[in-house]
């Protein structure tokens, strides 16, 4: 049974005893939403399709949706399409769902159909968005829960600026709207909200990452000029002290390196800009020089396999001196002391082959696919034993796949470790 108030209706699902099969009309609108709207690629285009879509069956002025945040205690609009203007209830509008009649949409799968908004305030005073409403000339509406799997997720809204405009037939309709919308609803909504948060994470990620590298950087010059001994002479223990402290800033340097390359990249701000470049002058041997203290500190020997007559490659040099970088580095970081370490490159019909291999514990073949995903570390403890992040050969991967290349991994546990990367040669023309 329907509920009675003078302004006011609260109706089960099934109609409240007035339900009837749909005419030719509204049984295609019905298909129409369950075929189409799951493909829409956002709220937006969501909320457009079904404006279009619903006028054609409804007394429709307005249509909007709200989601349920805050743990179920409030409920916030976000998208809302009209044919007026000003729209003065906007994206963002919450109010808590605390003695609301919202609540009970929710809590029962009713739909609430508000005869007379004007008199309906005049009941509630304290209903803000039904305030707002009425200064819109908002008359009537009709409203819906969004639900999946017996879980509300939000609300539908469909507003007329007519005066008793739906009717419990309307209701029957909307509610059968209603079941066929929720989770391509749900769909987009998440997709947003993951799309929110994954910037937000990346503009957080490269404004600490940004204000680190000065002070590091600043901090280590600080003690290199100290080592140095351009303000006296040291004792060896305050020395190798000192010696400590520069080499734990060059990590941290190093690893605020790796996070803004990866914000350029999460935060789309990563463009290819290819010019035809020396690969042993522009790329190789700024790379090597990054870490030939390293290879020295370690006792390693460094052997280069670059022809004097390699041919010009077509590249972005500053991005690829990223990818070879990390992978000298990791040569460096993951190699047994002492051991060898070879940089390769040659030149084919149509691709530029460069390898780094080390002698070093290598990898298991099983741990191969977790080499190049974000923030994957392999679980050996030889090469837990060193700090990192699993970002730097993500970062070169994606940069690879930037180029039109690809990258690999070949290893035997326990003895040799190399990563080839090939770029193809002319460059793919880029993606539109």
């Amino acid at each position: 049974m329907a509920e009675v108030h003078p302004i006011l209706h609260f109706l089960a699902p099934t109609g409240a005893g007035t339900a009837r099969a749909f005419d030719a009309q509204e049984q295609e609108v019905l298909d129409r939403v369950n075929r189409e709207a799951a493909g829409e690629a956002s709220l937006d285009d969501l909320l457009d399709f079904l404006f279009g879509t619903i006028r054609e069956l409804y007394p429709c002025d307005r249509i909007g949706l709200a989601f349920i945040e805050d743990e179920g205690r409030r409920i916030v609009a976000h998208r809302t399409r009209a044919d007026y203007a000003p729209i003065l209830l906007k994206d963002g509008y919450g109010e808590d769902l605390a003695g609301s009649s919202l609540r009970r949409v929710l809590d029962s799968g009713c739909a609430r159909v508000i005869y007379d908004l004007p008199r309906y305030l005049a009941d509630h005073p304290r209903s803000g968005s039904t305030r707002v409403l009425v200064k819109e000339g908002v008359r009537s509406s009709l409203t819906c829960p969004l639900t999946v799997k017996d879980r509300a997720i939000g609300v539908i809204f469909l507003s007329s600026r007519e005066p008793r405009a739906y009717t419990p037939y309307h209701v029957q309709l909307w509610m059968a709207l209603a079941q066929r919308l929720s989770q391509a609803v749900e769909k987009t909504w998440r997709i947003e909200q993951l799309t929110a948060a994954n910037r937000a994470y990346t503009e957080l990620l490269a404004f600490v990452s940004h204000e680190l590298k000065n002070p590091i950087a600043s901090m280590i010059t600080d003690a290199r000029v100290l080592t140095g001994g351009y303000l006296g002479p040291l004792e060896p223990p305050q020395a190798r002290k000192l010696e400590r402290l520069i080499s734990k800033g060059s990590y941290l340097l190093d690893l605020v390196g790796e996070y803004l390359d990866l914000a350029r990249m999460e935060g789309g701000n990563l463009t290819l800009h290819p010019v035809e470049a020396a690969f042993a002058a522009e790329v190789a041997d700024p790379c090597v020089e990054l870490v030939l203290g390293q290879i020295q500190a370690k006792g390693m020997a460094l052997e280069r396999r670059i022809p004097a007559d390699l041919p010009p490659v077509a590249c972005d040099p500053g991005l690829l001196r990223i990818v070879l970088s990390n992978l000298l580095g990791n040569a460096v970081k993951y190699g047994r002391e002492g051991g060898a370490i070879r940089l390769t490159a040659e030149s084919g019909p149509a691709s530029l082959k460069v390898a780094v291999w080390n002698e070093g514990p290598g990898f298991r073949a099983e741990d191969r696919p977790r080499l190049f995903r974000k923030f994957s570390r392999l679980p050996s403890p030889e090469l837990m034993a060193q700090k990192g992040t699993g970002v730097g050969l993500y970062t070169a991967w994606r940069i690879l796949h930037l180029h039109g290349g690809r990258m690999d991994a070949a290893s035997q546990a326990g003895a040799w470790a190399e990563f080839t990367f090939e770029l193809p040669q002319p460059l793919p023309e880029p993606q539109p």
